[in-house]
């Protein structure tokens, strides 16, 4: 049996297209509402931008401009009043250029910056002769409307015409001119004393004294003296000394007939010693004495010279050793060898370092100054006593300010040190 198929009902069909069509218009009404309340994409926009744009500083004021005092000329200081701008919580200035002209009216060029918070400046390239003014301008940094900064100046009035130019006396050494002035006057009152027949006194120097008893033991005991002047060149003082004083040892030397050996280390100073020993044997009356092999040069290395003589003491055991001139470490093995063949040593040196050992090996020693007093003890001239004299003078007065300066510093009554400041 064939059931036929059964047919959908008319109103049953109507509404459920009238569901459906409800239901698309719901969906409808939801995705409209929610693209109205989506926030708009703002990734791609460009911000807004709102640049504070910095106005121009105030400028510098009462710019004056002089000659730079106490030189040699060519150079101008320029002094100014610091823009409103700079400091006082303000950072408006970057910098002041300092631009000079020949004309108040320009044009101007550019010779040098300074920092903020500067009030002054010293050209140093003028021309002496030449008028010139300056102009100080201020510098801010100001932002652009693009981003950017750039740099605004605002100039100052120019300044007065001025001209650079060399000074006879520098006005901050006036105190050395005044030292100068008493120890040449010291030194020359005390020459013509001792011109004139007066007597200066000078302290006995044991050393020099020691010269005739040491010279007259090697006469006695038929040995040689040895004279080191040091291991320095002809450019050096200490040298100098050394070769004056083998001028007085010399004479001695030809005076009591004693033999001098002088190994040298320097050519120049082998030169200069044979021609003081040749003037020395002549103002003895001795000039047929003189042997210019006295003097001779060993070698400019330093320990071989050292060595050289060392071996010449060994061999030939001298009775009287004189060291007078720089030394350096060589010193204590040339007088430790001396000491121990037992021969008298006088040393003489300004070498700080050396003089405990030449103090330690020697039987007497030149300490410091008292070599380069050495020929004006020996000798007794006029001009050199009435120096040395002299000198002493003006050392003694700065030991005494030197002591009422630390007794004023002391109890804090006056600062002397500010009159020994030299600008």
């Amino acid at each position: 049996m064939i059931i036929p198929a059964a047919r959908p009902s008319p109103r049953l069909a109507s509404a459920c297209l009238t569901g459906l069509t409800v239901f698309l218009i719901l969906i409808a009404l939801s995705a409209t509402s929610a693209l109205a309340q989506e926030p708009p994409d703002t990734a791609n926009q460009a911000p807004s931008i709102t640049i504070a744009q910095t106005p121009p500083p105030s400028p510098a004021t009462d710019v004056q401009a002089y000659d730079n005092p106490n030189d040699a000329g060519g150079a101008v200081h320029i002094e100014w009043t610091k823009s409103a701008d700079d400091g006082g919580g303000l950072e408006n200035v970057a910098q002041y250029a300092i631009l000079r002209g020949t004309s108040p009216s320009g044009p101007f060029d550019t010779v040098g910056t300074n920092t903020p918070g500067t009030t002054e400046f010293t050209d140093g390239g003028t021309e002496d002769g030449v008028t010139y003014y300056y102009i100080v301008s201020t510098g801010s940094t100001v932002a652009s409307p693009d981003g950017t900064t750039r740099t605004v100046w605002t100039q100052s009035e120019p300044s007065e015409p001025v001209q650079s130019s060399a000074q006879w006396f520098h006005t901050g050494r006036i105190n050395s001119l005044l030292a100068v002035i008493l120890l040449t006057t010291s030194i020359l009152l005390f020459i013509n004393r001792a011109k004139t027949g007066g007597k200066l006194f000078i302290r006995k120097i044991a050393g020099l004294e020691a010269i005739d008893e040491a010279v007259g033991r090697a006469t006695e005991m038929g040995r040689k003296i040895f004279f080191i002047p040091g291991i320095e060149d002809m450019n050096n003082v200490q040298t100098i000394a050394g070769v004056t004083l083998l001028g007085r040892v010399s004479k001695m030397a030809a005076q009591y007939e004693a033999q001098i050996d002088v190994p040298v280390r320097r050519s120049l100073v082998m030169v200069a010693a044979r021609e003081t020993m040749k003037e020395a044997y002549l103002d003895a009356g001795r000039p047929d004495a003189f042997n210019e092999d006295t003097v001779h040069y060993l070698t400019d290395d330093q320990f071989g010279y050292a060595a050289g003589v060392d071996g010449m003491f060994v061999r030939q055991k001298p009775a009287t050793v004189f060291y007078m001139g720089a030394f350096y470490a060589e010193s204590l093995i040339m007088a430790e060898t001396g000491n121990s063949i037992g021969a008298i040593q006088i040393a003489g040196t300004a070498m700080p370092a050396q003089l405990p050992f030449f103090v330690a090996a020697c039987d007497f020693t030149l300490i410091g100054e008292e070599l380069f007093a050495a020929s004006a003890y020996l000798s007794k001239e006029p001009r050199q006593l009435g120096s040395l004299k002299g000198q002493d003078v003006g050392k003694f007065f700065i030991l005494i300010f030197a002591i009422l300066g630390i007794i004023l510093a002391t109890f804090e009554v006056y600062d002397l040190s500010t009159w020994f400041i030299v600008q």
